[in-house]
């Protein structure tokens, strides 16, 4: 079964377009969208969270179209992590975390139940944050920020995680963490993780299904054994280079270097 299905997307803004975007992305799978910028990654991931209206088509999550689904049902099978770099009001780590289990409440509800404690408990442990439950989100480094918005999507409890640039802002100790982290929960709660990814060998590497766009169109998917060749890169970054794998890690080498 696929989590996610879109037929014929399409979306015009000024002078970009998707151009009827008809994909399927695979359940129980970590999904990479890849292209390069300005080519419509994060815009298509923000129509599928339904932060964004496309003009025509549709999007079906677990083979029901998402605008069948009230907010509070979409926010309890969809967790949207957008990109950021904002620093966030004064709030803990405990606190940024419990804001996950917003779906979960009803309006009247004030406090918390004994299971949300117990899930922003877990989210905390499976992320590494407890220890700094208590201090002030913008006084922790960006890959421990990272790693509490992660905290915070894996409180909400849904089976789709969705996540544009994880890594970016980061430094690549922290990058290689995150993923880590990325790979450990998608196996551990037997997650959908759908992401946008800059770095391609993280992409590959980390993922078990990959997406390729560009201009606004998909241009290439499948597996990322399978979709990185050397025409890969020329057909989707207009570059020239060759592919090894080292331990199933991809290495992009070019072929030519300037003198």
């Amino acid at each position: 079964m696929n989590a996610i299905q879109t037929d014929e997307i399409t979306l015009k803004v000024e002078n970009f377009q998707l151009a009827n975007i008809s994909l399927s992305i695979p359940s129980r799978k970590t999904t990479s969208i890849v292209g390069p910028n300005g080519s419509g990654k994060s815009t298509l991931l923000k129509i599928i969270s339904r932060l964004i209206t496309a003009n025509n088509g549709s999007v079906y999550v677990l083979n029901k179209n998402s605008r069948l689904y009230k907010s509070k049902e979409f926010a309890q099978i969809i967790t949207m992590l957008p990109q950021s770099k904002d620093t966030l009001p004064n709030l803990t780590i405990k606190e940024l975390i419990s804001f996950g289990r917003s779906p979960h409440k009803s309006f009247l509800a004030s406090r918390f139940t004994k299971e949300d404690e117990m899930i922003i408990e877990e989210a905390m442990e499976m992320t590494n944050t407890t220890k700094h439950k208590d201090r002030l989100f913008f006084s922790l480094s960006g890959g421990e920020q990272q790693k509490a918005r992660i905290a915070m999507a894996l409180a909400q409890k849904t089976n789709i995680l969705l996540l544009d640039e994880p890594t970016t802002y980061l430094d690549i100790a922290h990058q290689l963490e995150v993923m880590e982290l990325l790979t450990y929960i998608k196996a551990h709660y037997d997650l959908t993780i759908i992401m946008v990814l800059h770095d391609l060998q993280q992409a590959a590497f980390y993922s078990d299904y990959m997406i390729a766009v560009k201009k606004g169109e998909i241009v290439e998917k499948g597996s990322p054994k399978n979709l990185l060749t050397t025409s890969f890169l020329r057909e989707v970054y207009e570059i020239d280079a060759k592919i090894l794998f080292e331990d199933g890690y991809p290495l992009i080498i070019p072929n030519t270097r300037r003198k």
